[in-house]
């Protein structure tokens, strides 16, 4: 670790705005375009980056760096690059496992869930707020980004994700039960 690391380090975990600055300022461009081999979506890429920074300025005092600041970033790029790509195959495989067939990583889907389980998913979308039913169906139905969806709805980005996370774990609770007794059937049909 050089001086300049030392010092860098330093003024950031004493909360120096313009060290920080100069921080992202100087890595993330580069960040990005190590992010984007992973994701190969440039505004993925960007967000993942943005949100790296945001953990690294709320946690800057809990921080323990031990290498060099530019290898604890192209760390931290990937592990963060990593987990998004993580996250969107348990997503896509928890929405295979409900009834819907999500065609790629981004989350669109090749159709509608059938039967009983599209009627209980129409019922529990009926059930939520208005804005957030149409952020979740332009997302999950008609295959939009986040970023598109706040740029179309004229909202933050940030209100896009909490309005899907707040969705996602009220379509989970929703639908809950019904998957119990699936799991149930299986089990009981199962030789």
């Amino acid at each position: 670790m050089t001086n300049e690391d030392l010092l860098l380090i330093t003024g950031l975990k004493r909360g120096d705005r313009s060290i920080f600055e100069q921080i992202f300022r100087t890595f993330y461009p580069e960040l990005c375009g190590f992010s984007l081999r992973y994701v190969a979506d440039p505004l993925v890429a960007e967000e993942i980056v943005q949100d790296l920074f945001c953990k690294i300025w709320y946690r800057r005092e809990e921080l323990v760096i031990n290498t060099s600041l530019k290898s604890y970033l192209y760390k931290a790029a990937a592990n963060h690059s990593i987990n998004h790509i993580r996250h969107l195959e348990m997503q896509r495989k928890y929405f295979n496992y409900v009834g819907f067939e999500v065609d790629d990583l981004s989350g669109g889907f090749n159709h509608e869930p059938d039967g009983e389980l599209a009627a209980l998913v129409q019922k529990a979308l009926l059930e939520l707020p208005e804005k957030r039913r149409e952020i979740f169906e332009m997302s999950r139905f008609e295959g939009m980004k986040y970023h598109e969806i706040a740029e179309k709805l004229g909202i933050n980005i940030k209100t896009v994700e909490t309005q899907m996370t707040r969705a996602l774990e009220f379509m989970r609770k929703y639908l809950k039960e019904f998957i119990t007794a699936i799991l149930l059937i299986i089990n009981i049909i199962k030789p």
